[in-house]
């Protein structure tokens, strides 16, 4: 399948960037938007995770504080008591500034803030939102030590610069993108033109879209919401510094004739040859071209210099950035593989490279996995897959190898793998998007969840549930049946929809984001790295936290102000689908009452926590667990209807 380039007349994605000019975007209007959109959420985000503590105001019709009217109606049907709007304040540390919003708190302490309520005043005079300026005033409460502040704020305007970006005039709408760009025509470009148009990023993290190391060329050619074609870089590396690993049965050549075409490959060979080197001791490798330019050539130097590593040139096929930035989209030919790129910039909380180390036993985890998959009769039934990550290659540097300790980025810095296409598992008349987009909001004020509950012809509660049985089922089965956890957030999933209804669920980016918890299920030798030791109690935090908190919260949120889904009825939902799955599994009694979905509350575990301690490397990944920060706990929206 070749990607189409004739989907500009369903939706038009202009340029950027005016000859001469990569900050056409940065206008004043567009900041003032990205500005008041960033406090609303930190203010929101940091008060869920109890770093900020705003006062309520009374009375609550203070009309300093008196808020735009939203969609939806100020109530909440869930629990024992309505939520309704309230006005608060919050007192900068110096006590010089003070933010007026109003607000009602939703499930799980879900801050619901209408960005249009949001004041600031300073000697009694409201002034402008900026975001920079509300980091430095909270930057002691927020526990941002003086050496990390201006790095901070540096991620803080960089998030605040791809969201101007991203609210370009004409934007597609929450209608269009769930209709499609070629109205189903295209099922590659209809899923590409929904990838590059989120606009939120995590839907937890305040400062999400850092990207520190991109300049504005960069920027413009590389990130996600840009959608500019990549041809990525090649280059050869010598068989004794690296390793290629495949699924059984694809060998080397095969793999790189399937990904680059027969005539490719020959090229490289003779492009070696011509240098006076043998094509047999090198493997070839795609590279992100802004690591090539600005890492490789640099701090590979060494070896470019020695012959180890040989730059081959461009490929012929034309890529696209998904939204996790260093994995590509084949646009040429959609049936090959994504490929995923070692790159050495900061985003959200780490340095985005690959481990050579990690790339050994990524073909041969994402086998065992699959095969659990497919053997399984539960998630056979809901549709469930993977995407493989088929091959992979990395390249060791001695020289940091010797001089640098283990976990360094200085080791990630030349590494790829290739993961499946999701494009060959549709059927006719069904179309992909990622799960992030069940929390996109376009320029109007429309969810996309809307706009695909309103195409499916469903109501929204049926809707959901059809939602959760593709999402939810199997993850709660993986986590109780085999005590196998995934990264299961927005931009690892991939939705197979038909007419805006959920069919089932892809997960992708398995090697380095699985983990098993226990002993109960056998792994073979080479797949022993993804299992960990948790303590018995965080384990359940894979679904109270990564689901319930960090996915459902702001769903459940988004329907209800929509008008479309009281949460009460959300969370009722949610808890029949469990209850539906465990009445299904007497067989796993044991482990429901271990790992209670219905207790009271469960810990609060904060991601802007970790980042604000180190937005370098918020967590040590071969201990998930060890470095996690809490902040008491939440009541649990799914307690009240235990049977």
């Amino acid at each position: 399948m070749i990607f189409s380039n004739t989907t500009s007349d369903a939706i038009d994605f202009p340029a950027e960037a005016p000859a001469g000019s990569t900050t056409a975007h940065l206008t004043p209007e567009r900041w003032t938007t990205a500005n008041r959109h960033l406090i609303r959420k930190a203010l929101a985000e940091f008060s869920h995770e109890r770093i900020l503590a705003p006062e309520p105001v009374s009375p609550a019709a203070d009309t300093a504080a008196a808020p735009a009217t939203t969609r939806a109606s100020a109530v909440m049907a869930a629990g024992p008591a309505r939520a309704t709007e309230a006005a608060y304040r919050l007192v900068s540390d110096d006590g010089g500034a003070e933010y007026r919003f109003a607000a009602r708190l939703l499930e799980l302490d879900h801050w619901s803030i209408p960005a249009a309520s949001i004041q600031r005043f300073a000697g009694g005079t409201e002034t402008s939102l900026d975001a920079l300026v509300f980091i430095t005033e909270f930057s002691a409460t927020l526990g941002i030590n003086d050496q990390m502040l201006p790095v901070y704020l540096e991620e803080i305007s960089s998030t605040l610069a791809s969201h101007a970006f991203k609210n370009y005039p004409g934007a597609p709408s929450s209608d269009a993108l769930a209709r499609g760009a070629t109205k189903g025509l295209d099922p590659a470009a209809d899923f590409q033109a929904v990838e590059r148009s989120m606009i939120e990023g995590h839907p937890c993290f305040v400062a999400n879209n850092g990207r520190l190391g991109f300049g504005s060329d960069d920027y413009l050619a590389y990130a996600p919401e840009a959608g500019a074609p990549v041809h990525l870089e090649w280059i050869a590396v010598r068989r004794d510094r690296s390793v290629f690993t495949s699924l059984p049965g694809l060998d080397y050549r095969t793999h790189l004739e399937n990904e680059l075409g027969a005539a490719a490959v020959a090229g490289f060979d003779a492009r070696l040859g011509s240098l006076g080197a043998d094509a047999a001791d090198y493997l070839y490798m795609p590279v992100h071209p802004w690591q090539w330019t600005n890492k490789l050539t640099v701090t590979f130097a060494a070896e470019i210099a020695q012959g180890h590593l040989v730059h081959l040139g461009t490929g012929d096929d034309m890529y696209q950035a998904q939204q996790s930035i260093r994995t590509f989209f084949n646009r040429d030919r959609t049936d090959r593989c994504y490929v995923k790129t070692a790159l050495s910039v900061v985003n959200m909380g780490f340095m985005r490279g690959l481990s050579p180390e990690y790339m050994l036993a990524t073909p041969a985890i994402n086998d065992w996995l699959d095969g659990l998959v497919r053997n399984d009769k539960t998630l056979q039934a809901a549709g469930f897959s993977i995407l493989r990550e088929n091959a992979a290659v990395g390249y060791t540097n001695r020289y940091f190898e010797a001089g640098s300790p283990k976990g360094s980025a200085y080791r990630k810095m030349l590494s790829a793998l290739w993961r499946e296409s999701p494009l060959e598992r549709l059927d006719s008349g069904e179309q992909l998007a990622t799960m992030a987009s069940l929390l996109h909001t376009d320029a109007g004020g429309r969810p996309l969840a809307s706009a695909l509950i309103e195409q499916s012809g469903l109501g929204a509660q049926a809707w959901l549930e059809q939602y959760l049985r593709a999402y939810l089922v199997p993850l709660l089965h993986c986590f109780y049946a085999y005590e196998l956890a995934f990264m299961p957030h927005g931009e690892n999933l991939i939705m197979v929809l038909r007419n805006g209804a959920v069919q089932r669920t892809i997960m992708k980016d398995i090697a380095e984001e699985i983990v098993v918890m226990g002993d109960r299920t056998p792994l073979p030798e080479d797949c022993t790295r993804v299992r960990i030791d948790i303590p018995q109690d965080d384990k359940v935090l894979s679904i109270f936290t990564d689901v319930f908190d960090c996915i459902f919260r702001f769903l459940a949120a988004l329907l209800e102000e929509d008008g479309q889904l009281e949460t009460g009825k959300f969370w009722e939902t949610v808890a029949s689908v469990v209850l539906e799955y465990q009445d299904a599994h007497p067989e796993l009694a044991a482990e429901f009452a271990t790992h209670d979905l219905f207790a009271e509350d469960f810990v609060l575990s904060c991601l802007n926590r970790l980042q604000l301690r180190n937005n370098q490397q918020m967590l040590d990944l071969s201990d998930p667990s060890g470095g996690l920060q809490f902040s008491g706990r939440l009541d649990n929206p799914l307690a009240r209807f235990r049977r």
